[in-house]
């Protein structure tokens, strides 16, 4: 059958295996050349391609839960949105979330994902305690920080080329509603808004957008949003949306126009320059899952966020060099997303470092890829790097320069896997 991932671009003849157990699992394993581990599909490029997929979403059992310390140990393809729905009206919420909630939970640790909570909280493996994985080479493994911690290290992050993770145990966070004292603010231009991030820095939840077509003083005017967990409302999880883009609409409706004027709209929407507001943390969190299928209006062709990182020392000169070639280039994003990072962790290939990461959304075609070709060299000399959760393109030398310590992983895979079965397009393509 043939499959692509979130950003329909690029596809794959696949064979699609389906284990509903950690048995299955390794049974299947024994029979594949090149497998990779599949969630919900919402890695955008190609990092959850390969010949022969192992879909987790027979594996979506609950197996515990301490409702004294928060601690939930669950298969690897229970969702986020999952966990919300039983949790959330018991007055739990995940530690960390990015911008969907339908991801697996074996998916969030591949990835390593992120939110808006980076600076104050980590990533999401920050919060797990310990993993199942099904390797290549050594069967079923429990790692943990303290128990085959190689393992555990390079597994969060590892974008599943470690092996398939089954099951783990995370921790929940308590909360007593599930609203969000959100506060806005408009910023004038980018030196602003880093200037308000900063202002903000010990609010829990953070995130900016940004007008990326804006140009002269006005470039990277943007909506600063903060937050935290309200004390006051209901524990109730979100509502299921009926809105739905069900095929791939028209690429042409998508250009410089209709996108600048969209981000006209939406810069001057928000009329007060500071505002207050008390939402369901739905909205506030997962704006774009109100919108089932929503990368079907990119078109045939298909679309990538294009999300990178650099040190804050680098902050202000880096992102306005990126935003100034981007204006130039007329290709605007509809999704421009600012937010801060705190430091990074021990993981291997973990994206989050110190610093600022900005992630855009571009439709494909054929002028794309120079174009970030070009941006590529401008992150590298800032010192910064991709996300590899994102990525479809980026190249080999590029990967290595920005990933320190990828040399350190591929032991430990080798370790793990010395078959090498545990591969995808991606990371045929990186070299590793």
């Amino acid at each position: 059958m043939k499959i692509s991932a979130w950003g329909n671009y690029p596809s794959v003849d696949t064979r699609l295996l389906l284990p509903s157990s950690f048995n299955s699992a390794e049974g299947l394993l024994s029979d594949c050349s090149s497998v990779i581990p599949r969630g919900l599909g919402r890695s955008y490029g190609d990092s959850s391609l390969s010949s022969e997929m192992l879909d987790s979403k027979l594996l979506n059992r609950f197996m515990s839960f301490d409702a004294d310390t928060g601690m939930v140990t669950c298969e690897a393809g229970v969702s986020l949105a999952d966990i919300l729905e039983v949790f959330v009206p018991k007055g739990w919420f995940l530690p960390v979330t990015p911008g969907t909630k339908f991801v697996t939970i074996g998916g969030a640790i591949a990835s390593d994902v992120h939110g808006k909570n980076h600076h104050c909280e980590g990533s999401f493996s920050d919060h797990v305690d310990s993993i199942v994985i099904a390797t290549g080479s050594q069967g079923v493994v429990q790692c943990s920080r303290t128990q085959h911690s190689e393992l555990f290290y390079a597994t969060c992050g590892g974008m599943g080329l470690t092996g398939m993770v089954l099951a783990a145990t995370f921790k929940l966070r308590p909360i007593n509603s599930s609203y969000i004292n959100e506060t806005v603010v408009k910023a004038k231009n980018l030196a602003h808004a880093l200037e308000l991030l900063e202002k903000y820095e010990s609010t829990t939840y953070s995130v900016a957008w940004i007008d990326c077509l804006s140009t002269g003083e006005n470039l990277g005017r943007s909506i600063l949003m903060v937050g935290e967990h309200s004390e006051q409302g209901a524990l109730k999880a979100g509502k299921k949306s009926l809105l739905n883009i069900p095929v791939k609409l028209p690429g042409f409706l998508l250009n410089q126009f209709s996108i600048q004027a969209f981000n006209f709209l939406y810069y001057h929407k928000v009329l007060k320059e500071y505002s207050e507001h008390h939402i369901h943390y739905e909205p506030f969190f997962y704006p774009l899952d109100g919108i089932h299928n929503w990368n079907n209006m990119y078109g045939k062709g298909g679309f990538t966020q294009y999300q990178f990182v650099i040190p804050k020392a680098a902050g202000l000169d880096g992102m306005t060099e990126i935003l100034d070639r981007i204006a130039q280039s007329k290709r605007g994003s509809f999704l421009a997303v600012l937010k801060t990072f705190g430091k990074g962790n021990d993981n291997y290939l973990s994206f989050p470092m110190e610093g600022y990461t900005l992630a855009l959304d571009f439709k494909i075609d054929s002028k794309l890829f120079p174009l970030l070709d070009e941006l590529d060299k401008i992150v590298l000399k800032h010192g910064g790097r991709l996300y590899l959760t994102k990525d479809v393109r980026m190249s080999e030398d590029m990967f290595k320069s920005s990933y320190p310590h990828w040399e350190q992983f591929v032991k430990i895979k080798q370790q793990y896997d010395e078959q090498g079965i545990f591969s995808s397009l991606q990371s045929k393509r990186l070299g590793i």
